[in-house]
């Protein structure tokens, strides 16, 4: 089978995704592959203080034919969202907006230079980011995929809706969805593997879903899995290491 990889929330921490792409490089040092594939979980933006430096990273990495594959998380849909149209996502609460501070878009702006706005300044953060952020960040964004389905796991950022097919999910339900998703006790056909939702340690579950988002958001660790014909594992800075079920 191809060797697959998979990499938590980045919320714009450039440090940590460079980190974290050479204990990939380091594994398939140690455990060489005919062919590999490397997915990023989405939320590549917001919180964290790099997210154009990720952005240019990414785009690079798939201009030069890295064997990546970069998914759409709901920060990445937000920050699309209120650029190309001003609209805030018709998923996320009325009291936020991709602005306010909770959230982090005024983090990932300043990343562009645009700095100095009061959250509720929405018409001239809109003008500067109009003008500020590169078009190319703009559309890698907005056509980023919202999963990927190969025969062994199901990627994708939040999850699935239990209530559907996995070739029925919405874009929706695959960057938003929680509870409905957390909840389900029933096993899933197939592994899904997500992030959306920090955990303190990445962490699979009995009804064969695995959280590998451990808040890189909020300052902590940057986590990725590897799926192989060995099993799966979370890559550490010692090299593979068991994953732990939820108690």
């Amino acid at each position: 089978m191809t060797t697959l990889y998979a990499i938590g929330d980045i919320h714009g921490d450039m440090d940590q995704l460079e980190m974290i792409h050479a204990r990939v490089a380091h594994d398939l040092a140690v455990n060489p592959t005919d062919a590999h594939q490397i997915v990023h979980i989405g939320d590549l933006v917001d919180r964290r203080f790099e997210s154009k430096a990720v952005i240019d990273y990414l785009i690079d990495g798939h201009e030069n034919g890295a064997p990546w594959v970069t998914l759409k998380g709901n920060h990445d849909r937000m920050m699309t969202l209120f650029i190309d149209h001003k609209q805030q996502d018709p998923i996320l609460r009325t009291d936020l907006t991709w602005l306010h501070p909770r959230l982090g878009g005024l983090t990932t702006l300043e990343s562009y230079g645009i700095t100095g706005f009061d959250h509720e300044q929405e018409d001239e953060i809109h003008a500067e980011a109009v003008a500020k952020v590169p078009a190319s960040h703009r559309n890698f964004l907005r056509n980023l995929p919202t999963h990927l389905d190969t025969p062994h796991a199901f990627f994708a950022h939040a999850g699935v809706n239990p209530e559907k097919s996995l070739a029925d999910q919405t874009e929706d339900d695959l960057i938003w969805v929680r509870a409905p998703f957390h909840d389900h006790t029933e096993p899933y056909e197939k592994l899904i593997v997500h992030g959306h939702t920090p955990v303190d340690i990445v962490t699979r579950y009995a009804n064969n879903r695995l959280n590998i988002d451990t808040g890189a958001a909020y300052g902590k660790l940057l986590s990725a899995i590897v799926l192989d014909d060995t099993g799966i594992w979370q890559l550490d800075k010692d090299g593979r290491a068991d994953i732990p079920f939820a108690a």
